[in-house]
C-alpha cells in the first residue's frame, strides 16, 4: 500500500470532490453553507491556480484517500491563508496521513511567506479539531475572512 502525496491535477477534480463529500455523508455533517455545497469542490485544479496557493491529495492507486490545501481566502489579512478542504476517508485515518498534509501545507505556507494559518471546522469533525489542537491551532470565538461557509462552528488560527 504506497501512498503518493501530491499536488492535483485536473482529472483528480471529480475524485476528490466526492472523497470530500463522502466524510460529510458519513458524518452526518451540513450539506448547505459548508464545502459539500460549495461549487468550487468540484474544481479544486483551477481553484489552486490562485496565487500563493496550493492543493495536496494523498492517492492509493488511482483513488484519492486524503486532501488538505493552503489559500489565500477573501478578507484575511495577507500575512494569513486559511487551511482548506482538509479531508481523509474513513478507513484510512489514525495512520498519519492527515499530519503529513498538514505538514505539507505548513512548509507551504512559509514558503509562501505568510505567518498564521486559520481554518474552520464542524463540531461534527470533533477528531479533527483534536488534530488541530495538537499542532499548534488554538479556538477562536468568531470566524475571521470570508469563506461563505456558514454552517462551520468552529473557528481556529496557528501562528507559523
Amino acid at each position: 500500500m504506497e501512498i503518493i502525496i501530491k499536488q492535483i491535477e485536473e482529472k483528480e477534480n471529480v475524485s476528490t470532490a466526492k472523497m470530500i463529500r463522502n466524510v460529510f455523508i458519513e458524518l452526518d455533517a451540513p450539506q448547505k453553507g459548508t464545502v459539500y455545497s460549495d461549487p468550487t469542490t468540484d474544481n479544486l485544479y483551477e481553484l489552486f491556480k490562485t496565487p500563493k496557493s496550493i492543493f495536496f491529495i494523498a492517492k492509493i492507486g488511482e483513488e484519492v484517500i486524503g486532501s488538505c490545501g493552503v489559500y489565500p481566502t477573501e478578507g484575511l489579512t495577507e500575512k494569513c491563508a486559511e487551511i482548506v478542504k482538509f479531508y481523509l476517508s474513513q478507513e484510512y485515518r489514525g495512520k498519519g496521513i492527515g499530519k503529513e498534509l498538514m505538514q505539507k501545507c505548513f512548509r507551504s505556507a512559509k514558503e509562501f511567506k505568510y505567518e498564521q494559518l486559520y481554518l474552520e471546522s464542524l463540531t461534527q469533525f470533533s477528531k479533527a479539531v483534536g488534530i488541530y489542537e495538537s499542532l499548534g491551532f488554538i479556538k477562536l470565538n468568531e470566524p475571521l475572512g470570508n469563506t461563505g461557509h456558514n454552517s462551520c462552528n468552529v473557528w481556529m488560527l496557528k501562528k507559523l
